[in-house]
């Protein structure tokens, strides 16, 4: 089983797809393309406030220096040649990103504004809206990233725990379960104690595996090679002990490949959902995309209050272990054309396709809080 690269939501690669991101001015085309127009020789940023222009005056060019080639002038309205507002927060926050991740304890937030040149409330509102999560969130997340990492170098697990910028242990088990899904101890250990059950069938499309831990199901996988998705469960959980499914487990699977060949089934079951608190948001926005419906991931970023953060949505999507349960494959690019999926491109379209004929059936993904 291969896992595909990311695509970037919407790269524009054709006139429509160009053309319908001016219409709807989409800052996600900001800097990817300029558009210039025959009767006014004059080129402009896809964002541009000035009225549209007619469709069979417009041509496309990959930027500001190849329409100057052609014979256009940059706008005065837009300046198409100068750095965006978008890129210019964009940068901003990258900068305060920069310095949260350095830090072992979180920078204040007009420490955090300092650096990015801009106000306290209004670096607050393009952070958020950009990443998709307030600083304190992405300190969180960073400090959950530095857990880990020292759970597996580190002594012991106290030291681990101050190590990684948490005042106190105390505080750090009290979260421990929602940033590793098990014990600093077990984790630390790669799973050693937990218990694994997993089994693998054959589906429509291709050879399935469903894990699942005390929790829930914690792994639906598809792939061409039923050893090489056991394989990946094992790299997964190193440590952990791994154990065939019983009669009753094997009742899930049957479920989980029931829904696979008839979508408007639903798949109700409980789920072991492991990821950062904007992966949990972009996961719980995509189960409540119906059955034969999609949404582009730049949707899927203004649902959850983020429209900035179109990449990082792209990111979660590709990050989801649950094939089918988080139904990340009914993401589309902005121009309806499918991008990259973990388990394959053509799988993804052949979902698509399954699902197509049932109308509007309530997704039957798990509740993510």
């Amino acid at each position: 089983m291969t896992h595909d690269r990311v695509d970037p939501p919407c790269t524009f690669t054709t006139d429509e797809a160009r053309w319908q991101a001016v219409l709807n001015r989409d800052t996600t085309a900001d800097g990817a393309f300029v558009y210039a127009v025959r009767s006014t020789g004059i080129y402009c940023r896809p964002t541009c406030s000035a009225r549209r222009p007619r469709r069979e005056n417009t041509e496309f060019y990959t930027d500001g220096d190849a329409a100057e080639r052609a014979g256009y002038r940059a706008c005065k309205r837009c300046r198409p040649q100068a750095t965006s507002l978008a890129q210019r927060h964009a940068r901003a926050v990258a900068r305060a990103c920069r310095l949260i991740e350095a830090s072992e304890a979180l920078p204040s937030l007009d420490d955090l504004a300092d650096a990015a040149g801009l106000s306290r409330f209004h670096f607050h509102r393009v952070f958020k809206a950009t990443t998709g999560l307030t600083p304190k969130a992405y300190g969180a997340a960073c400090r959950a990233e530095r857990v880990r990492e020292e759970l597996l170098s580190s002594e012991t697990v106290t030291d681990a725990i101050f190590d990684a910028g948490f005042s106190s242990s105390g505080r750090f088990y009290a979260a421990s379960s929602g940033i590793l899904g098990m014990t600093p101890e077990r984790y630390r250990s790669g799973g050693e104690g937990m218990e694994i059950r997993f089994a693998l069938g054959e589906c429509a499309l291709g050879s399935i595996l469903v894990a699942a831990s005390d929790e829930g199901i914690c792994a639906i996988s598809l792939g061409d090679d039923p050893d090489q998705l056991l394989h990946e469960l094992q790299e997964r959980f190193s440590a952990a002990r791994l154990i065939p499914g019983d009669a009753g487990f094997d009742e899930w699977v049957a479920r989980v490949v029931g829904f696979v060949e008839a979508p408007r089934l639903g798949l109700s079951l409980p789920l072991d959902i492991r990821g950062t608190a904007f992966q949990r948001r972009v996961w719980h926005a995509l189960t409540e995309i119906p059955v034969g419906s999609t949404a582009s991931y730049a949707e899927v970023a203004e649902r959850i209050g983020a429209p900035q953060a179109v990449r990082a949505v792209a990111r979660a999507c590709a990050a989801n272990t649950l094939a089918i349960a988080i139904p990340c494959h009914r993401v589309v690019r902005t121009d309806g054309t499918l991008s990259g999926y973990r388990w394959g491109v053509e799988r993804k379209r052949a979902l698509l396709e399954r699902e197509a004929g049932h109308g509007e059936v309530a997704s039957p993904g798990a509740a993510i809080e």
